[in-house]
C-alpha cells in the first residue's frame, strides 16, 4: 500500500505525487527559462555557475545531470569536460528534457539525454564522478532513494552536487513569505498563465529539509565530507559531499 507524501502543503499518495509534478512541469516548460530570471532577478544564473565551479569538474570527466531540465548546468558541465569527456542529462519529465536536449543542440553539443525516475538511475555502479541536482530534489517522491541512487552510480572520490531552495534567514521570512505566496502565483499567472503551478513550487520550497537536515540526509545516502553553502541568505543552499 502506497503511503502519503507532500504535494506541496497538499498530503497526496507517494504513488500520485510524480504525475502531479509531471503535470506542474509540462504546463511550464514552454516559460521555464524566463520565469527563473524574472523569480531570482537572474540571480539563478551565479547560483548555478557558482555550483559548476565547486564541482570541480575538469576535462575528460563522466558527469550525470539529475533533473536537468532546461539544461543550464549540462551545458556549463558540457564545456567543462570538453570531448574527451561525457555529459548524461536525466529528467522524469519528457517535455522539461526535450527543452534541455535542444539548448545543447543549439550550441552543437550532443549528450545524451534520458527520461527517467531518479529513484531508479539506469547507469551502472561507480560510473560518474560527479552528479549534480539542481532544482529538482525537492520535487521527488522519495528524496531518500533517490540521494541513495546518486551516491552509488558515484565512483570512489567522486562528487555530488545538490543546489536547492532552503531555509531563508530568519529576518526576512516575512518579506520572502510575502514574495511567494503573492508575488510568485501572480508572476506565475501573468507570464506563464498558470498561478497554480508557481504557488505549488513556493509551497514545496517550505516544505523541503533545511539547511542541516539535508545535510544529515545526503550523509545517511552514504556521502561524506558534506558541506553547505548558504546564497542569498539562505533563499537558496548548494550541498556538496564525496563518495569514499
Amino acid at each position: 500500500m502506497s503511503s502519503n507524501t507532500h504535494f506541496g502543503f497538499e498530503k497526496v499518495s507517494e504513488d500520485a505525487k510524480a504525475a502531479k509534478v509531471k503535470s506542474v512541469f509540462d504546463r511550464v516548460a514552454g516559460r521555464y527559462d524566463l520565469m527563473n530570471d524574472l523569480m531570482s532577478l537572474g540571480l539563478h544564473r551565479a547560483w548555478k555557475a557558482f555550483a559548476v565551479a565547486l564541482s570541480g569538474v575538469r576535462t575528460g570527466e563522466k558527469v550525470l545531470d539529475v533533473a536537468a531540465g532546461s539544461g543550464d548546468l549540462s551545458r556549463a558541465f558540457a564545456r567543462r569536460v570538453g570531448p574527451a569527456g561525457q555529459v548524461w542529462t536525466t529528467d522524469i519529465n519528457g517535455r522539461m528534457l526535450a527543452v534541455g536536449r535542444d539548448r545543447l543542440l543549439d550550441e552543437g553539443r550532443v549528450c545524451p539525454a534520458v527520461q527517467c525516475d531518479a529513484e531508479r538511475l539506469p547507469f551502472p555502479d561507480a560510473y560518474f564522478d560527479c552528479v549534480s541536482v539542481a532544482f529538482g530534489l525537492r520535487n521527488m517522491t522519495r528524496k531518500e532513494a533517490a540521494l541513495a541512487e546518486m551516491c552509488r552510480v558515484l565512483k570512489p572520490g567522486g562528487r555530488l552536487i545538490v543546489l536547492e531552495f532552503s531555509k531563508v534567514w530568519k529576518p526576512l521570512e516575512k518579506a520572502y513569505d510575502v514574495y511567494s505566496f503573492r508575488v510568485l502565483p501572480w508572476l506565475g499567472q501573468k507570464v506563464a498563465g498558470d498561478g497554480e503551478a508557481y504557488r505549488y513550487l513556493a509551497e514545496s520550497i517550505r516544505m523541503h529539509p533545511d539547511q542541516e537536515a539535508l545535510k544529515g540526509m545526503i550523509e545517511l545516502a552514504g556521502l561524506e565530507r558534506v558541506e553547505f553553502f548558504n546564497l542569498a541568505a539562505g533563499v537558496v543552499a548548494l550541498h556538496k559531499g564525496y563518495r569514499v
